[in-house]
């Protein structure tokens, strides 16, 4: 891998979206890897300077860029997926093969990021998630933010 940016998407419908967005210079360009995350090595990781999980079709890329975040300014970004603690999923929370913070904060933990942005559906049913990675970013020196608010605010 060859690029700054690094964006990490498992489906294929995404990962295509992914690459349109590139190529039409909406985000910025850079290397998609279509693994799970479970099969990311931090090694993977080295020399990128924005690194995107679970990107989807690349809503992180483009809130950085409204936000005014420079496409050189070091970030990782993630949205886990939410079906685990969702009241739309099947509830197995911690124990569905979904959840996937555990491998997200591995490579948190081994390549220390020096700022991350993520999300998650709100809801009472994904509180004792948030405390989880509240614990484990604060575990790891990093500076902890949360806010809940309905999807309708957006």
């Amino acid at each position: 891998m060859s690029s700054q940016h690094y964006y990490n998407e498992i489906d294929p419908y995404c990962a295509a979206w992914l690459q349109n967005l590139m190529d039409a210079g909406h985000i910025p360009a850079g290397d998609i890897d279509t693994r799970s995350i479970e099969d990311v090595r931090p090694s993977d990781l080295a020399g990128h300077v924005q690194c995107h999980f679970f990107a989807g079709i690349g809503g992180w890329p483009l809130a950085l860029a409204l936000a005014g975040w420079p496409v050189d300014r070091p970030v990782w970004t993630g949205s886990c997926p939410c079906q685990p603690f969702s009241q739309a999923g099947k509830g197995a929370g911690f124990e569905d093969e979904r959840h996937l913070w555990p491998a997200w904060q591995h490579h948190i933990a081994q390549c220390r990021p020096p700022v991350i942005f993520g999300e998650q559906v709100a809801g009472a049913d994904v509180n004792p998630w948030i405390d989880l990675v509240h614990s484990d970013l604060e575990g790891m020196a990093h500076a902890f933010g949360c806010v809940a608010f309905p999807s309708a605010s957006i």
